[in-house]
């Protein structure tokens, strides 16, 4: 089975429709914005893609200027269309590795746990790049192949097997019949991303998730947290999820000396 496109996925994953949970990850990324990006988010336009039913969408709306979802799932999409209506707010049906927006045109860009969806990352970074404007800035949310626990099935080492025994894992433990997503190690996701200038918060944000608004990540003061942080700043490639922002760079902007 060649890996394609996911065209339904909120029909196999109810946590689209988490409005909590997703409203969590949206308060997240405004606050990594709001700190990275010097100009007010009111003045600039954001494009989330991979958005789903709408609900990042609509709060990250409340922020910017202009705000537009795109994700190839026509169910969520039209979900996404009915539920939330308002100036500046837009849903758009569009496939992530041929976006049909001209060049240099959002000043922010959102993909927060979509490379491992769809069929060629390397396109989907490219695409972003061409659309994001020069000094613009993409908040990258990642999963790292070298996790214990597999986020989508549960499933403890899933991500790191082989492909066709990760399918054969699935199907014996019937969650699916087929692994579609693929995870880059940390080293990977570099490569990936090699065109941009990267701002790493995944740090930051272990070290105090209660400014970030991530304490659905990891719980304050716990010892999950104390690990997770010194792992941050002493073994990167061995976190399961990064957040990072890129900035795709200015040539025209002249340098300080």
């Amino acid at each position: 089975m060649d890996r394609g496109y996911q065209h339904s996925y909120s029909e196999i994953m109810p946590s689209m429709f988490d409005k909590e949970g997703r409203q969590r990850k949206a308060k997240t990324m405004i606050t990594v914005l709001s700190e990275h990006v010097h100009t007010p988010l009111s003045e600039l336009s954001a494009l989330n893609i991979g958005g789903s039913a709408g609900i990042i969408d609509e709060y990250l709306s409340r922020y910017f200027g202009q705000m537009v979802g795109v994700d190839i799932d026509e169910k969520a999409i039209a979900y996404a269309r009915q539920r939330f209506q308002k100036e500046g707010l837009t849903f758009e049906v569009g496939d992530a590795m041929d976006l049909r927006y001209g060049p240099d045109l959002f000043d922010v860009v959102i993909c927060s746990q979509v490379y491992e969806h769809v069929p060629d990352a390397r396109v989907l970074l490219a695409e972003i790049f061409r659309v994001l404007k020069p000094g613009g800035a993409v908040y990258f949310a990642a999963g790292n192949r070298l996790m214990v626990q597999e986020p989508h099935y549960k499933l403890p080492f899933l991500s790191v097997l082989p492909r066709p025994v990760a399918h054969r894992y699935l199907r014996l433990t019937g969650r699916g019949e087929y692994y579609y997503e693929k995870h880059f190690t940390y080293w990977g996701l570099q490569r990936l991303v090699s065109h941009y200038d990267v701002t790493d918060y995944t740090p930051l944000i272990l070290a105090d998730p209660v400014k970030y608004g991530a304490e659905y990540m990891v719980t304050p003061g716990s010892w999950t947290q104390k690990i997770a942080e010194c792992l941050s700043r002493y073994m990167i490639w061995v976190v399961p999820g990064y957040i990072w922002v890129l900035e795709k760079p200015d040539l025209e902007k002249p340098e300080i000396a």
